[in-house]
């Protein structure tokens, strides 16, 4: 795990609470009050800005605006009005959310302020919040690579704090275990669950084997995937020799930093971001990036103000 910047006066308010050792319960606490004041609102007792998409219960009629999906034109208020007009939707009074948390050690490096695995647990609080109230369920998938739990969905908010405190205490694997995203996802499907939202959240480093059970579980959900990044992942500081470690193969390499080394390895990192973005968009799911050097909660409200715009029309 690379160094994390912890010391006293030099940590911003924002910066994601220790949710570690001795510091667990009082990280929990600070977590849940963060969430709740910069989030509380957000969605007004609306879910829609979270859902990937529209819902499938009709709503009102709008006039038609350039970008419009034309399969969603009303014509019989076009014909009567003699403008053309489309018919909204809205979600489903009841929200059923499944978030696949991947644990594995690739997780457990933060260069930032924070590991990435911290940034899980405030990814799925901030989930839990989004999605709680008005009769609707939240379940979970977590896995370190090693082992696997299952936590059925339930309502309230006594569950939402147990489905927080459960991701936070996973124990780590031990390095050298691979974990398996793809698998991970394809266990959401099995059995069928009635249709709702699933969030996968992990840092999508290596192949890209979970792209079909992805595409498989779009047919019958909406879909989020929560990019966790550190600037490690992007970037090569520029120190000279330099050990890199793939925490979950244990091979490490020594390697001197230079300039076309780091170029290279920029390079390809892009590459595979974009490549992740892009399999994230085939299969029709939302994409945020959470980073460990970045205001997370920020970047959650943007996202999410960013859907509800695109859903209902507004230009972006």
């Amino acid at each position: 795990m690379g160094p994390i910047n912890d010391t006293t006066g030099g940590r911003p308010d924002w910066a994601p609470p220790v949710l570690r050792g001795d510091r667990l319960e009082a990280g929990l606490r600070t977590l849940e009050l963060e969430v709740r004041r910069r989030l509380d609102g957000l969605l007004q007792g609306n879910h829609l800005g979270l859902v990937p998409g529209p819902g499938s219960e009709p709503g009102e009629a709008r006039p038609y605006q350039p970008g419009d999906d034309v399969r969603r034109m009303d014509w019989a208020v076009t014909a009567r009005t003699t403008a053309p007009h489309i018919r909204e939707s809205i979600a489903d009074r009841e929200l059923e959310t499944w978030v696949v948390a991947d644990l594995s050690a690739s997780l457990d490096f933060g260069t930032a302020l924070c590991e990435k695995r911290d940034l899980v647990v405030c990814a799925v609080a901030a989930v839990a919040h989004l999605t709680r109230g008005g009769g609707n369920r939240i379940g979970a998938l977590l896995s370190n690579g090693a082992d696997s739990v299952r936590l059925p969905p339930r309502g309230g908010l006594a569950h939402a704090r147990n489905l927080v405190r459960k991701v936070a205490e996973l124990p780590r694997a031990e390095e050298g275990t691979r974990g398996d995203l793809g698998q991970l996802i394809d266990q959401l499907r099995r059995p069928p669950r009635r249709r709702g939202l699933a969030v996968i959240i992990s840092d999508f480093l290596g192949d890209t084997t979970w792209e079909r059970p992805l595409r498989a579980l779009s047919a019958r959900h909406d879909l989020l995937g929560i990019e966790v990044l550190d600037p490690r992942d992007v970037d090569l500081p520029e120190v000279g020799a330099v050990v890199l470690a793939d925490p979950e193969t244990g091979r490490q390499r020594e390697v001197t930093a230079s300039a076309l080394l780091r170029r290279e390895f920029a390079a390809a990192a892009q590459q595979h971001r974009t490549q992740v973005a892009r399999a994230l968009r085939q299969a029709g799911a939302g994409h945020l990036v959470l980073r460990t050097d970045s205001d997370w909660i920020a970047d959650v409200v943007r996202f999410v103000v960013g859907r509800k715009r695109g859903w209902s029309g507004a230009a972006s």
